[in-house]
């Protein structure tokens, strides 16, 4: 589905990904993990258009996708949940919802989506008339999910969907993040807590200072001892 071949990204003179390899396979869930400052949002930001890259390719089911606007690459179906969620904060949780769906022309669809997204987070379903700013981090970060899946995509990439969040809301996120896999919805998740997005994860890509350092069957690199050494110590 997904595919990134020897992608090379700058910052000004900064050489922040270095010749990336990295592909996703339809219905798979894979994690890119790493530390602080390795190049797991700048990988996401660059496939997502939000970033361009210096060389290499993206490829979308087959098609480069390097020189598309970020609502073009959206439009073939791919959706950015951003890290801190980024919710519109001044907007109620259905009115962020509907811009989920910004680029969609079937407006009778887009009701039956909204109920599935409540069928998805009953917890949205009860404040759809609140302020997106006044939720909680927790429900701020389903309704930023929720409003990635309002695109219909077939591949979401997720980033941090964890961060600053409570045990108890984590394990709830990572479960969402489940279903939303079995209902059909391919993931590239990048997260810190390494060892949860390794449980979850079918395949994982372990980056480090902007290089794939490690890659294999994610159940396989939760096992291994320099993986635990490095990301799940501790």
């Amino acid at each position: 589905m997904l595919e990134l071949k020897n992608l090379n990204v700058y910052y000004g003179a900064i050489h922040a990904l270095k010749s990336i390899n990295l592909k996703i396979n339809d219905g798979e869930i894979v994690t890119l993990i790493g530390a602080n400052g390795a190049g797991k949002s700048t990988t996401l930001k660059t496939i997502s258009g939000m970033l361009k890259p210096k060389s290499g390719e993206i490829l979308l089911e087959g098609k480069n996708i390097n020189q598309l606007s970020a609502p073009d690459i959206v439009k073939l179906g791919m959706a950015h949940v951003p890290e801190g969620r980024r919710v519109f904060a001044k907007m109620s949780v259905m009115e962020n919802l509907e811009m989920g769906a910004y680029t969609r022309n079937d407006k009778g669809s887009i009701k039956e989506d909204i109920k599935k997204m409540f069928n998805l987070f009953p917890r949205l379903e009860e404040r759809k008339e609140q302020m997106a700013g006044t939720l909680s981090g927790g429900e701020q970060q389903m309704l930023a999910i929720a409003r990635g899946l309002m695109s219909r995509p077939k591949l979401i990439l997720l980033d941090e969907p964890s961060m600053g969040l409570a045990p108890i809301i984590v394990n709830e996120i990572f479960e969402i993040i489940k279903d939303i896999n079995k209902l059909g919805t391919t993931v590239l998740l990048v997260e810190q807590n390494a060892n949860m997005a390794l449980k979850l994860a079918d395949r994982a890509y372990i980056i480090r200072t902007g290089e794939i350092e490690l890659e294999g069957n994610a159940r396989d690199l939760l096992k291994d001892e320099n993986v635990r050494r490095a990301y799940l110590e501790g």
